[in-house]
């Protein structure tokens, strides 16, 4: 139905910035909400943030004012763009979309996942 395929994650100084991708392929009309959620070994999985079908964007507190969520809907990718990226940002981000006829408010349920993009922020 969806495939989502991350990149632009690496190794950056605390301070720096990286835009993360999300190129959606498939059956993109079906898509509604995407969403980055990321996970650090030892750390439960958290949400950052999701954007819907008419652009209303939601932010995990740890990321708001730093993290911005947007979609290139013509070329279907979903971006991430982090600044002023600390330490404690270092994860597996993935990627997430969910279908109109997939009902869900919660990321973690979405039905499309990418297979993650690691980002390092080093102190």
């Amino acid at each position: 139905q969806v495939q989502l395929v991350e990149s632009g994650g690496g190794s950056v100084q605390a301070g720096g910035s990286l835009r993360l991708s999300c190129a959606a392929s498939g059956y993109t009309i079906s898509i509604n909400c995407m969403g980055w959620s990321r996970q650090a070994p030892g750390k439960e999985r958290e949400g950052v943030a999701t954007i819907d079908n008419v652009g209303s964007t939601n932010y995990a507190d740890s990321v708001k004012g730093r993290f911005t969520i947007s979609k290139d809907n013509a070329k279907n990718v979903l971006y991430l763009q982090m600044n002023s990226l600390k330490p404690e940002d270092t994860a597996m981000y993935y990627c997430a979309a969910n279908p109109w006829y997939y009902e869900t408010s919660e990321i973690f349920n979405y039905k499309y996942w990418g297979q993650g993009t690691q980002v390092t922020v080093s102190s």
